[in-house]
């Protein structure tokens, strides 16, 4: 948990927003001493700040990081299982009293439900307790399925707390079923990083993603600086931090 904590903190450091302000910060620190190199920081920390709080920049750096199209039906018939990775929870909500799924979860797990409709393949779900709380993904995803959906879960990994871990901890529940083609559900845009992490375990992947991006300019609104934009740039750019660091990883590994 402690190097959970640590990874996220430099990842903070180095993502948008935070490294934005702490560009800005040292802009106005230098000020007196570099007039030149302060307003370069100050200038280069606004211009970024409203570039990547754009839609149109947002969905563009999402785009990058997608490896598939819509999954065709059809590949389904080779496949073995589904497994659904967690994409984070709300802990102690209010509302439900316990920890639940955020909407990044839930939606992943809408169109694993939707999947196993269509074909009925058996379901892992994937996904520990990172930050805390008393109840694993793996647990609240295998609930809201059941509860829900209707829908059987056949193994639930509950440990893992980043995408690599979903992949090395999900690997011998499957493979002690001779399970070897998985249809991956994920978002579009962590697919990149997801399907190597488990084509490496041995498996043969179908790349399930969901939210596909845009890289239209619809409307001049697509220019102007929103949450929903500097969110999807963020997204953007934490995936491609964290597809470096894997790489990195394995180097030293």
């Amino acid at each position: 948990m402690i190097a959970w904590l640590v990874t996220n903190l430099i990842a903070a450091a180095l993502l948008p927003p935070l490294s934005l302000v702490l560009l800005l910060v040292a802009g106005l620190i230098l000020n007196r001493r570099r007039p030149r190199l302060a307003m370069s920081l100050i200038l280069l920390s606004t211009a970024a700040l409203y570039a990547l709080s754009t839609p149109w920049v947002g969905g563009l750096l999402l785009k990058t990081l997608e490896i598939s199209s819509p999954l065709n039906p059809a590949t389904l018939r080779t496949a073995d299982a589904i497994v659904v990775l967690g994409g984070g929870r709300r802990i102690a909500a209010a509302e439900y009293g316990s920890d639940t799924l955020n909407g990044i979860s839930l939606e992943r797990l809408r169109y694993a439900a939707h999947l196993h409709r269509a074909c009925g393949l058996p379901i892992l779900v994937s996904g520990g307790k990172p930050g805390g709380g008393t109840l694993s993904e793996g647990q609240i995803m295998k609930h809201v399925l059941q509860s829900e959906y209707k829908v059987p879960t056949r193994w639930i990994e509950g440990a893992a707390l980043t995408t690599w871990d979903n992949a090395q901890l999900s690997a011998p529940l499957l493979q002690a079923q001779q399970v070897q083609h998985i249809v991956l559900i994920t978002h579009a845009w962590h697919l990149r990083r997801a399907v190597p992490l488990f084509e490496a375990q041995g498996f043969s992947v179908v790349p399930a993603g969901i939210q596909f991006s845009s890289m239209r300019l619809d409307s001049i609104l697509d220019l102007l600086p929103t949450p929903a934009g500097l969110r999807d740039s963020t997204f953007a750019l934490h995936e491609w931090l964290g597809i470096l660091w894997y790489k990195l990883r394995s180097i030293i590994a």
